[in-house]
């Protein structure tokens, strides 16, 4: 028998699932039961494993909603397609996607003060996500090795796609820039690609596992420092940053636009490429946390294109050119999945375990859905000085 407290949160994950408004919901509980919620619309299945995923989602909103696919709680033919129609309902949804009161204010004092992005915050945040094994990431990224948004043309796989990004950042920065400073270096791609068209990159990142990587890749084609961008020094012809200040935090802001300032040269163009959400959404954003802010990538924080307007303003530059293509970013997101559905039983040996892998495939099958449905975008914005 069911507990009364268990039949309680059971009966009000159902009654939250009554309020979709948009699409339709088939929920099978662990005991069987079919459950049909909304009339028209996309469609989402979710098999309920155990019903501790009500406490969960009770205690912690969409948060726990993510641990709770990662401990085995519930399964879906289509995480993505669950997602979807969770986004697209979110304001029906209310209290059950929200965390309680004092749950809000724990997360957010994570977020902002545990995971804060100081150098050494910084530091500890990047090898959380980036330093779990140059094996891993090789087994299902391209072999660019590139982790951001790809830009896609028809015809296009994953790693002419994540080529064809790399070229029109070099296209904007002009033909004739020579010395290029690119603030989150990663595996090394960008700066590869660079120094086949005859460019001098001098990459900085603050992961040990990418520096030895980028290192071995380059062979002295590029400069590659183990290096805070707080600290970097000198005056380049452009400056280059995909997806990295995501990872600066929004008290760090000022600090890195005023590097960008700093590092430019007069004349010169700063091209970053950045995830966003949508200026509507950005205040109430702000000031919650989510599934990926909270276990992937830790002391994170998106900005939106007035916030990165803003800030270029405040450190004295302005936006030239601002180019969305977030659809890619959902179609990059569900080539990685297909790549890290393919690698499951190699990642496993590498002695990853099922959470593990489950925690992977949800992120990116949120990401997915939040790209497609205009949730979030990516940009490659153009900063010049003001």
């Amino acid at each position: 028998m069911i507990p009364f407290a268990t039949r309680r949160l059971k009966r009000d994950f159902l009654d939250a699932c009554a309020c979709l408004s948009e699409g339709r919901l088939r929920l099978i509980t662990p005991e069987g039961e079919r459950h049909d919620f909304g009339s028209a619309g996309p469609e989402a299945e979710i098999h309920i494993n155990d019903w501790a995923v009500a406490s969960a989602v009770a205690a912690r909103g969409d948060i726990g909603f993510g641990e709770a696919y990662v401990a085995g709680l519930w399964d879906a033919p289509s995480i993505e397609g669950v997602a979807s129609l969770a986004l697209t309902n979110l304001s029906r949804l209310g209290p059950a996607a929200s965390p309680g009161a004092f749950q809000r204010l724990k997360l957010r004092a994570i977020d902002r003060v545990l995971r804060a992005n100081s150098r050494r915050g910084a530091s500890r945040n990047i090898r959380a996500h980036y330093d779990v094994g140059n094996e891993f990431y090789q087994l299902w990224l391209d072999r660019t090795m590139t982790y951001s948004s790809a830009l896609y043309a028809p015809g296009d796989d994953l790693e002419r796609a994540q080529a064809r990004k790399y070229d029109r950042i070099l296209d904007r920065i002009g033909p004739s820039v020579e010395r290029v400073l690119e603030v989150g270096c990663g595996w090394g791609g960008f700066a590869e690609r660079a120094a086949e068209s005859g460019r001098h990159v001098t990459g900085l990142t603050i992961s040990p596992a990418q520096k030895g990587y980028a290192d071995a890749r380059l062979d002295g084609r590029a400069e590659i420092r183990l290096q805070d961008y707080r600290d970097a020094g000198g005056r380049f012809d452009a400056v280059v940053s995909i997806e990295m200040v995501e990872a600066v935090g929004l008290r760090y802001w000022p600090t890195y636009f005023a590097m960008l300032r700093e590092r430019l040269a007069p004349g010169g163009r700063a091209v970053l490429q950045a995830i966003t959400v949508p200026d509507a959404n950005f205040e109430g954003y702000s000031r919650r946390s989510d599934y990926i802010r909270h276990h992937t990538f830790p002391g994170g924080m998106l900005l939106s294109d007035a916030s990165i307007a803003e800030q270029a303003r405040l450190a004295g530059m302005k936006v030239t050119d601002n180019f969305a293509f977030g659809s890619h970013y959902a179609d990059t997101c569900r080539a990685w999945v297909e790549r890290l559905e393919a690698a499951a039983p190699r990642i496993r040996a590498l002695g990853r375990g099922e959470g593990f892998l489950r925690s992977w495939r949800y992120y990116l099958h949120i990401c997915a859905a939040s790209f497609a449905l205009g949730r979030a975008d990516v940009v490659q914005v153009e900063l010049a000085h003001a």
